[in-house]
């Protein structure tokens, strides 16, 4: 039977930078389990490899745009930054890494598209999912950009598809025991997955 519509496929990351968790990925196991009002949602977690090479994110997330035909993507990322669930504006058309991702490449300086667009915005209803996160009882802002690592080629992989309808990026703060090893804000996984769920509730009556 076919999933229900609008169908959002929203986006995990594995842990990287030397942490043994990725807050993502518990925040996608908890939305999982959450029901939808409207509509239906798929769940991927992604390697946090850049290219689009075998083992890649992108080499990943591909196929299921073409096999799934999600209405929207909602890809999620880890800030050790982020003091609130954060909706990303734009992307660039810039790898620059300032550690390696997990195959041990440091991409510097480089096009995540050659001759793509030098940014592009999200095309989500980025207002209406921070208010609805906000109404949610979880902080949550706007930010210019998602960065020059994996979470911003990702976004703009997505945004320069022609097969997305409707894409964006959410970074959502690290876990407190992440914190407690590093320093930075932190936000437990329940409390920023019911974030994340009022804002795709929200989506999911705009699509």
């Amino acid at each position: 039977m076919s999933a229900a519509r609008p169908l959002v496929l929203v986006t995990a990351f594995e842990p990287f930078g030397g942490s043994g968790v990725n807050p993502t990925m518990l925040i996608a196991q908890l939305l999982a389990a959450m029901p939808c009002a409207r509509g239906s949602r798929a769940f991927a977690t992604l390697p946090v490899v850049g290219g689009t090479g075998a083992g890649s994110a992108w080499a990943a997330l591909e196929p299921l745009l073409a096999s799934l035909r999600p209405d929207a993507v909602v890809a999620l990322g880890e800030s050790a930054r982020a003091e609130a669930i954060t909706f990303e504006r734009i992307a660039v058309n810039l790898r620059d890494s300032r550690i390696a991702d997990n195959a041990g490449v440091r991409a510097v300086d480089e096009p995540v598209v050659a001759g793509g667009r030098d940014a592009i915005f999200a095309t989500l209803p980025l207002r209406a999912l921070a208010a609805a996160c906000d109404g949610a009882g979880v902080p949550a802002t706007l930010s210019l950009s998602a960065g020059t690592f994996l979470c911003n080629e990702v976004m703009y992989r997505l945004l320069a598809d022609p097969r997305v309808p409707s894409a964006g990026f959410i970074h959502v703060p690290q876990l407190p025991e992440q914190s407690a090893e590093r320093g930075g804000p932190s936000m437990d996984a329940a409390t920023a997955a019911a974030g994340v769920h009022a804002a795709l509730e929200s989506l999911a009556t705009l699509l």
